[in-house]
């Protein structure tokens, strides 16, 4: 568990390289890609963050305990029920949610740092936490849902990954619809019926959303002299 005299140090973001990148200067984007559980968005992540070394994963807090494999720092932090929400009355988390009885947040500093130096940061959350999100950062957000082919492959994917019990597919499985219901919240959309297909799908959104002509910072002193040279 991290205790509070930890924090400062603990929650950074894995994988941060200050002043890498290259070209023009720009604000970085926050990336979301939500799905209902088991739709494959935790593999599309891993292999985004393989592909691309130019964005980070959010690494979120919660209360719940690890599971088999799950490492601290870079899957999850792990805190306890009073630390969780001395963190989230004191404003350090940029969304927080509810999900299955444990508690969700993404602490803002590691964030909002990345940004500023023109670092992308992936989020792995749900509805919840996006809705949060796009009430305070709304310029920054790029939101992408991703669906599964079928009901039936839904849940043959939460029984092949074996982590959870009957009882706790059956309620994945009855949370899924109401998940999926919020799919017109978000910007894009992808089918995952083929990895290799959704991950050049997504790579396409976010070099796109990269040249948007509002995240260039440094664009309006490159175009100036671009013009004193003409």
């Amino acid at each position: 568990m991290t205790t509070p005299s930890s924090m400062s140090a603990h929650f950074a973001l894995p994988g941060w390289k200050p002043g890498t990148g290259a070209g023009l200067a720009r604000r970085g984007l926050m990336l979301v890609l939500s799905s209902p559980s088991g739709a494959g968005k935790t593999t599309l992540s891993r292999r985004l963050l393989a592909a691309d070394s130019r964005i980070t994963m959010s690494v979120s807090v919660t209360t719940r305990p690890p599971r088999p494999g799950e490492v601290e720092g870079k899957d999850y932090f792990f805190v306890d029920v009073p630390t969780f929400e001395r963190m989230r009355n004191e404003g350090e988390l940029l969304e927080h949610a509810v999900v299955f009885n444990n508690l969700y947040g993404t602490p803002r500093r590691a964030v909002e740092e990345a940004l500023s130096q023109g670092r992308d940061v992936l989020f792995d959350i749900d509805w919840q936490g996006t809705q949060q999100l796009g009430e305070s950062a709304q310029q920054d957000l790029v939101k992408v849902f991703l669906l599964p082919p079928s009901a039936a492959d839904l849940e043959q994917r939460l029984r092949t990954r074996a982590q959870d019990s009957d009882e706790v597919v059956h309620q994945r499985m009855a949370k899924a619809s109401d998940e999926i219901s919020h799919y017109d919240e978000y910007d894009y959309i992808l089918i995952n019926r083929e990895i290799d297909d959704s991950l050049a799908k997504l790579r396409s959104i976010l070099e796109a959303e990269r040249l948007k002509r509002r995240r260039l910072t440094g664009l309006s002193t490159f175009v100036k002299q671009l013009r004193d040279g003409l």
